[in-house]
């Protein structure tokens, strides 16, 4: 079943001659409990495609339905109380707090959505045992390998158990090694917990285990496996 559909979604920035459209009537189905890899080069579409799956951008024209809800007509709070129950994201730039240790950077977001001190215990600590960290959690992000620092992000993004995962570029400043083992554990995700994940990437190493493949050029879907 589709968690996720869109249907011709457009995005243009700018007015006039100024203007530059990013997206060209893309139409995706992600389905649940998969691992869908947008693929392209810089520019090509695929982040500006996620933030209008994700709910942090919207589209200029087409709609975006989310586990049924048309999100595109939603106002900016219930987009963000969408996001704050159901999604989930990681970053390149994995943004960790680096005053705070692995531990704290997960129950940070939980902390201020009002999360009992108790059950957000009990998650941070199942959510760092889940990636590996359990015995990393003390440790601040200079004390942790890039790896293990987004391995942390990843565990952050998981925390409030989210429907759908977004991933923009997760594994680009990894070895191919360590990126490999990332997807690995988005696939155990989907697997254990029913996670759907959505990522971005350039990298043909990651491509071949993915569920689903879509390759944009120039804000265009040109390709779908």
């Amino acid at each position: 079943m589709a968690i996720i559909t869109t249907e011709n979604v457009c995005r243009v920035f700018g007015t006039g001659k100024e203007s530059v459209q990013a997206l060209k009537n893309v139409s995706i189905e992600v389905q649940e409990g998969t691992l869908t890899m947008l693929k392209g080069r810089s520019g090509s579409g695929k982040t500006t495609l996620m933030n209008s799956l994700g709910a942090l951008d919207y589209p200029t024209s087409g709609s975006v339905i989310f586990d049924g809800k048309d999100i595109t007509k939603l106002s900016n709070a219930k987009r963000d109380a969408l996001r704050c129950r159901d999604i989930g994201f990681v970053f390149q730039s994995v943004a960790l707090i680096a005053s705070m240790s692995a531990y704290e950077n997960v129950d940070f977001g939980m902390r201020i959505s009002g999360v009992p001190y108790a059950e957000r215990k009990k998650r941070v600590e199942e959510c760092l045992n889940l990636v590996g960290l359990g015995k990393r959690m003390t440790h601040r992000p200079h004390e942790l390998s890039g790896g293990e620092q987004q391995r942390v992000a990843i565990a952050r993004a998981i925390a409030h158990t989210p429907k759908v995962l977004f991933a923009d570029e997760p594994t680009a400043e990894l070895d191919t090694q360590m990126g490999l083992r990332v997807i690995g554990m988005f696939k155990d995700l989907i697997r254990e917990r029913g996670l759907t994940i959505v990522m971005t990437t350039h990298d043909p190493n990651m491509m071949e285990l993915a569920d689903h493949v879509y390759t944009l050029e120039d804000g265009e879907i040109i390709g779908a496996v």
